[in-house]
């Protein structure tokens, strides 16, 4: 198999997809969050969307091991834009950083537990998955604080939302870089 084939593996092509459409939504979001208008509602239903395509995709695609964990969060993520759209229809800008940081914090928890069984050298090693996984989990800790707080602010996702796009985008880069210098057999 070419380097150029073996690098366009399904696990690449995820975690690379996944990351430059996170950064998108980041910056789509950061423009559109003052109010929980429209367009910040369409967005806050299509992050966890992404997730859970994301997940269906690597459900179908990616090793067996991890089908049950990955079919686990695409459900979550699917009811985490339901709940988001809900909250953000209430104008609660309180309800929507706590959903986010709930969803954050189990989804983050479902990325390291994958991390975890991907870690050997046929996949990687997952440590940007890892670090986006555990990060997920605390700062959704932190987002429920801040939702119970005096000014909770919306600002915080755009954020998020960069921080695991570029560890998706990293991941991507380090499988892609192994698997073409022939440390890692694609998937």
């Amino acid at each position: 198999m070419s380097a150029d084939r073996a690098v366009r593996t399904p696990l690449v092509k995820l975690y690379l997809s996944r990351g430059i459409l996170a950064v998108v939504w980041a910056i789509a979001f950061a423009n559109a969050h003052d109010t929980l208008g429209g367009a910040a509602i369409i967005l806050l239903i299509a992050y966890p969307l992404l997730d859970a395509v994301s997940s269906a995709v690597d459900y179908r695609t990616g090793p067996a091991g991890e089908r049950a964990i990955t079919a686990f969060n695409g459900v979550l993520s699917t009811l985490a834009a339901v709940a988001l759209g809900i909250t953000a229809a209430a104008d609660s800008v309180s309800a929507v950083l706590a959903t986010f940081g709930a969803w954050a914090i189990i989804s983050g928890a479902a990325q390291v537990t994958v991390g975890l069984r991907r870690r050997g050298p046929e996949l990687g090693k997952q440590w940007p998955m890892l670090i986006a996984g555990g990060l997920s989990f605390i700062v959704g800790a932190f987002y429920i604080l801040q939702a119970a707080g005096d000014k909770p602010s919306l600002d915080v996702l755009s954020v998020y939302a960069t921080g695991g796009g570029v560890f998706f985008i990293v991941q991507a880069g380090l499988l892609a870089w192994k698997t073409r210098r022939g440390e890692v057999q694609p998937v």
